[in-house]
């Protein structure tokens, strides 16, 4: 499997959320899990802007796929105590 062209830190900071290690495990776990069916862009958490950019992604299916869909899969995940 190819690399991402992104790092998985970096969706963060272009979603304008902190983007250490830390701080994404805490997003994580406070949101997760999204009920099944809901589309990651369809969260309420997210901003107006923040759901357009999710969704503008993975429309145009841009090099950023790869990492919304980390994301997408650990927000659908169980958070594990």
């Amino acid at each position: 499997m190819e690399q991402p062209v992104h790092p998985f830190s970096e969706l963060f900071a272009q979603l304008g959320l902190a983007d250490d290690e830390a701080s994404i495990r805490r997003f994580i776990a406070s949101h997760a899990p999204l009920p099944e069916g809901m589309r990651l862009e369809e969260a309420p958490f997210w901003t107006v802007a923040q759901a357009q950019l999710l969704r503008e992604e993975r429309l145009e299916d841009a090099d950023w796929i790869v990492v919304i869909d980390q994301l997408n899969v650990a927000m659908h995940a169980t958070p594990q105590p």
